[in-house]
């Protein structure tokens, strides 16, 4: 490994979509816990230092596929990737010295991710919305063999009820994924 390639050893901070249109309570798609969410992420960013990574989710997939329906389904959502709506709230804008990472998918895992935190490395993950972006990143994550802490206060789910539901699930998955608070994270760094 270069020496600029990161050591599996270290761990990172992944904030995934801390964008207007999740934040937002004007939004279709805001969470209404995303604002005490906030102070949290920040928290873990702050201590994390230079190993952040903020994701955005862009409505930039191909629309001859599934996504198509998702998007007529949502056609609030369905604007170019320049709107406001995809813009990080001003909170996030500082998070990372890091461009952030754009993806038209719900999960933030793949090759882009796998290299900035090594192959079977270790993050913790904080964000938005727990039922969805989060959720996809996490199990994808699980499934390659990453090691992944979910920082439970840091993120904001949909509703109470689905926040729940997508931690429960993520339980199941010990010892690749590992639920914990965002004090526990900062204690132990």
């Amino acid at each position: 490994m270069s020496s600029s390639s990161p050591e599996p050893t270290e761990e990172w901070l992944v904030v995934i979509d801390p964008q207007n249109i999740f934040a937002s309570p004007d939004s279709e798609w805001g969470s209404p816990f995303f604002a005490e969410a906030m102070p949290r992420i920040r928290a873990l960013a702050d201590a994390f230092g230079e190993r952040v990574i903020v994701t955005r989710w862009m409505p930039t997939a191909d629309r001859s596929t599934s996504w198509g329906e998702y998007f007529a389904a949502w056609p609030f959502a369905d604007q170019p990737p320049s709107d406001p709506l995809f813009d990080l709230v001003p909170d996030a804008a500082a998070l990372s010295t890091r461009p952030t990472l754009d993806l038209p998918t719900f999960g933030k895992w793949g090759p882009e991710l796998e290299a900035l935190v090594g192959h079977g490395g270790s993050f913790v993950l904080a964000g938005v919305s727990t039922d969805c972006c989060v959720l996809s990143t996490a199990l994808a994550a699980a499934d390659a063999g990453a090691r992944v802490t979910i920082a439970t206060d840091a993120c904001a789910g949909s509703t109470a009820e689905n926040h729940a539901a997508a931690l429960h699930v993520m339980g199941l998955y010990p010892p690749q994924l590992t639920l914990t608070t965002t004090a526990e994270v900062l204690a132990g760094r």
